[in-house]
């Protein structure tokens, strides 16, 4: 339900999000980026490739946007997940003079988009096409969610409660549409809101807080608190 988030709102969670993601990032020891984070089979180097070249690959949807010329965000899957195993041997030095590199790259090719460019369709990673204004959207999601991912001490409770509500919208809206899952009905405590997810089976109900409810739908999670959930397919 895109309608609940605006360019403004996207803009502001991608450049919270980064503050997140490398104030994280800056207080890991170089040796806690050898160790497994809780994403299969990545370390933190692999997890610091992704974020960096994410942002090299949303360029290119910038680059898109302002010219008209398509330039997709990789050539394809396997030239991504390259790139990341590439990346994840790189020294510690390296890994995060990329990122912070990259990031400020997709700043100011953003920062030159005008409201025609913002309007321009793009084409994501997963085939969709959407209006370049998704762009800040994918990096909000990406540097809010591995800030977590990284394990240095923030969680989804940290995160605004307005990106975690957009952030729900995004993953129920996908699962809904997979329909690979169960299906599902969540229940915001705190804050009265509510999702259904399209699926398999009779609705199970699921209620936790939004913090709960992200990491759960976002597979990093169980479930809400000690209490049982469906198991879920992988989200992206």
């Amino acid at each position: 339900m895109a309608a609940r988030r605006s360019l403004a709102d996207s803009l502001r969670w991608m450049a919270e999000g980064g503050r997140t993601f490398f104030a994280a990032l800056a207080g890991l020891p170089d040796d806690r980026l050898d160790r497994p984070t809780a994403l299969t089979g990545w370390t933190g180097r692999h997890l610091v490739a992704h974020v960096a070249a994410n942002a090299d690959a949303l360029v290119n949807l910038a680059h898109w946007a302002r010219t008209g010329e398509e330039r997709p965000m990789y050539t394809s899957f396997e030239q991504r997940d390259a790139d990341i195993q590439a990346g994840a041997v790189r020294s510690a030095a390296e890994l995060r003079s990329w990122a912070a590199a990259s990031a400020e790259q997709l700043d100011r090719r953003l920062s030159e988009l005008d409201e025609r460019q913002w309007s321009r369709p793009v084409r994501t990673a997963q085939g969709r096409t959407v209006p370049a204004a998704e762009i800040a959207w994918l990096r909000a999601r990406e540097v809010m969610v591995h800030a977590v991912d990284l394990g240095a001490g923030v969680g989804f409770g940290d995160l605004p409660a307005d990106f975690l509500t957009s952030l729900i919208d995004d993953i129920t809206a996908k699962r809904s549409g997979a329909g690979d899952g169960p299906a599902l009905t969540l229940t915001a405590t705190g804050v009265h809101s509510s999702w259904t997810v399209a699926g398999t089976g009779d609705p199970a109900e699921v209620t936790g807080t939004l913090a709960e409810l992200a990491a759960y739908l976002s597979g990093r999670g169980p479930g809400p608190g000690d209490r049982p959930a469906p198991p879920l397919p992988r989200w992206l």
